[in-house]
């Protein structure tokens, strides 16, 4: 491998940021995972005390990765606490799905209007799921006793938490795609017999239909293969 090779495969700042931090994506920081966390405190915008979480063991690495001076956890972010998961009690559970969508590592399985359960290996603690909750039955259990921050969480949970994230990441992106693809053939089908799908009969009033129609779909297109 070339030189130029090796330093385009070298970890960011951001990267060895990220790598420090817990994974739990719970937000508590002000930002929405912990990769845009870390990549603000890598572009000076950020500060190493905002994840509760990672605790003050976390703040140290943090610091020691910056070059910045350790310093206490930022309150308005929360404090230092111990591991906890989330338990749904299944007596009250109405299955409206509302916990699933909030769960950043799809620790939370159970369909529309059936019981939901916590898979307790994947859940972080991120706590995400209690506000999403309409009916209050979802609640956090400390599981870690005296065990706080990093020494509550240990660096293979934050790794198959992350893995966990970018594959929902990957899932929701997917079905987003094929929920677009699914709009632009509905789309293309109405155009296709556009007088059986019209009140209108004029034909004028058909062709600039058809023409708005057309661009929406030649936008529509553009904006997929761009992205």
């Amino acid at each position: 491998m070339s030189a130029g090779d090796a330093n385009a495969s070298a970890p960011t700042l951001a990267d060895r940021i990220d790598a420090a931090l817990p994974q739990t994506q719970c937000t508590r920081c002000g930002y929405p995972d912990c990769r845009h966390y870390a990549e603000a405190i890598a572009r000076g915008e950020a500060d190493i005390d905002q994840c509760p979480p990672g605790g003050e063991e976390g703040v140290r690495r943090l610091a020691a990765l910056t070059g910045r001076a350790p310093k206490p956890l930022n309150p308005a972010h929360g404090t230092e606490g111990p591991m906890g998961v989330a338990v749904i009690d299944e007596t009250w559970c109405i299955g409206c799905t509302l916990c699933i969508k909030a769960c950043p590592t799809d620790a939370i399985v159970g369909a529309h209007k059936r019981m939901h359960t916590v898979i307790e290996p994947y859940c972080t603690g991120c706590e995400l799921c209690i506000p999403a909750c309409p009916v209050d039955c979802i609640a956090m259990v400390p599981i870690s006793g005296d065990r706080r921050g990093w020494a509550a969480w240990s660096p293979q949970q934050a790794e198959q938490a992350r893995t966990r994230y970018q594959a929902r990441l990957a899932r929701l992106a997917r079905e987003a795609d094929e929920q677009a693809e699914r709009r632009l053939h509905k789309a293309e089908a109405k155009l296709a017999d556009l007088p059986a799908h019209s009140k209108h009969t004029d034909p004028a009033v058909l062709d600039r239909k058809r023409a708005l129609i057309e661009a929406a779909i030649a936008k529509a297109r553009a904006a997929r293969a761009a992205s």
